[in-house]
């Protein structure tokens, strides 16, 4: 009786490997002992479990993938990078709000990457994170959204206004009204600014912050009952800076542009 396949993929790394190493294609026996870091006398009996569940072909010392391995394989990548985002702090990722993700997002969270969950110490929790700020005043274009205002956002932004760099912030009613109360020379400015478009955002922002620019995806979530902790989430792989502007084109659909106070 043959084993399910979730078995056969999942409850062996070597088999496991295999599949991905023969997703780009055929590959000797050789290569892949070196890959897997592994004896022959070890291999062959996962190769073989392979063979008889239809997923693997070998011809001379050689293998490759049938069209049902290949199906398998295309499944494979993006679940095995969904569990590698969630991997790099699962008690995170389970106590902290992920609703304000739209589902055609979520099911593409696997191109984040390996995330980094900061922890900054009480005594930095309420400051921004120096990477963010430093390569973002090097950076080309920034998009921020913010649901609570921070008060190093006038000097940030004046700077970033300084060196030229393509803004776009959407900014939550309370953070425009805070702006227009306490720091209305800089948001004038900012408006009038050609590098900088500010929006605001009517509804209800579920998460504190969040920000991409050309080298991070930022994101400061709440957690599940709604509470801040000062956690916040770095990426920085190329496909999560092409997520992370995906999340921001959603918000800024229903975002409306301040041209004038």
């Amino acid at each position: 009786m043959k084993k399910p396949l979730l078995d056969v993929i999942f409850m062996s790394e070597k088999r496991k490997g295999v599949l991905l190493l023969l997703k780009d294609g055929a590959k000797k026996m050789e290569y892949l002992l070196n890959s897997l870091d592994t004896t022959r006398q070890a291999l062959l009996p996962q190769i073989k479990t392979l063979e008889e569940h239809y997923l693997v072909n070998k011809y001379d010392d050689t293998y490759e993938l049938t069209t049902i391995g290949e199906l398998v394989t295309d499944d494979m990548f993006p679940l095995l990078n969904t569990l590698e985002v969630l991997d790099s702090d699962v008690d995170y990722w389970g106590t902290h709000n992920l609703n304000f993700i739209p589902p055609h997002l979520l099911k593409r969270m696997n191109e984040l990457g390996g995330c980094e969950i900061i922890k900054p110490l009480v005594s930095e929790m309420y400051d921004l994170n120096a990477k963010i700020t430093n390569s973002s005043y090097i950076s080309n274009s920034v998009n921020m959204i913010a649901a609570s205002f921070h008060p190093s956002y006038p000097t940030v932004f004046s700077e970033m206004a300084r060196k030229n760099v393509n803004v776009n912030a959407i900014f939550s009613k309370d953070v425009i009204d805070t702006l227009q109360e306490n720091h209305y020379t800089f948001l004038e400015e900012m408006t009038k600014g050609k590098s900088f478009n500010i929006f605001v955002h009517h509804k209800k922002l579920d998460f504190l912050a969040f920000l991409v620019n050309d080298y991070y995806t930022l994101m400061r979530l709440l957690t599940n009952e709604g509470e801040i902790d000062g956690q916040y989430i770095m990426c920085s792989n190329l496909a999560a800076l092409k997520w992370g502007k995906y999340l921001f084109d959603f918000y800024l659909k229903d975002s409306i542009p301040i041209t004038e106070l």
